[in-house]
């Protein structure tokens, strides 16, 4: 399908969705959104005490998870134990590590409790057309993580279309759990227009996770309905919070 098409495509599946909303009067409530949230605090500046108020709030709430830095990993599975899955994310920001390091990390991560790992591309890589290095590291990531979550971050803002279809492909052959629009570090994140893309092109058994941006429930109930199943945000719970 050329790009013409697709935005198209695109289109008329996020009017139809909004529309059949608004027709039907169904929508979904704040517990039900805060379920597929992860709850995601990855600020330089984060502290111990931030992340602990982090998972209190995760607890609280019922998010599907938090998304922590690496380094806090250990401490705050110690602290949730078994009442909260614990993220963190690997390669991040920029992606640009190398798949040895990657591999290092997510093993790391693991060995200290992490029940999801959110990694980021290598968009070089994409870039230069080696689809094949994409696609291996992932692979590779995937291999370590075993039964535990893999979510693959493909930056969408600093993707072509044609270059986010592609990566639809290839998360969907290395058999990842996921692919992820954003870091949240970049110059955009998640759009409703790259929620459906996704979702036009992944396979069945990849879930789609918008992240960066979020900032209402009602943007957040359109993801869900354009096909996300999951979303990386802190802005939710704060709104939940101050109900």
């Amino acid at each position: 399908m050329e790009t013409g098409a697709n935005d198209i495509f695109i289109m008329e599946i996020i009017l139809r969705l909004s529309y059949n909303r608004e027709k039907e009067g169904t929508h979904m409530n704040h517990s039900e959104i805060l379920s597929k949230v992860d709850h995601t605090l990855l600020a330089q500046t984060a502290t111990w005490e931030d992340i602990r108020q982090l998972c209190d709030d995760g607890i609280r709430y019922r998010t599907a998870s938090v998304c922590i830095p690496p380094c806090y990993v250990k401490q705050a599975k110690d602290y949730v134990k078994d009442q909260l899955a614990v993220c963190t994310v690997i390669g991040f920001p920029n992606g640009n590590h190398t798949t040895a390091a990657k591999v290092f990390e997510t093993r790391d991560a693991l060995n200290n409790g992490a029940d999801e790992i959110d990694m980021v591309i290598n968009i070089g890589a994409l870039k230069a057309g080696d689809y094949t290095y994409v696609q291996n590291e992932i692979e590779e990531l995937k291999k370590t993580c075993k039964d535990k979550v893999l979510k693959v971050i493909i930056e969408t803002c600093l993707l072509t279309e044609e270059e986010k279809v592609k990566m639809c492909e290839i998360v969907t052959n290395a058999k990842a759990d996921f692919i992820k629009t954003s870091t949240g570090f970049s110059s955009a994140g998640a759009t409703f227009e790259d929620v459906a893309l996704f979702a036009a092109h992944v396979g069945p058994n990849v879930k789609i996770k918008a992240a960066g941006g979020i900032s209402s429930f009602e943007d957040a109930e359109k993801f869900i309905s354009l096909g996300a199943d999951r979303l990386g945000t802190s802005r939710l719970v704060k709104i939940e919070k101050s109900l």
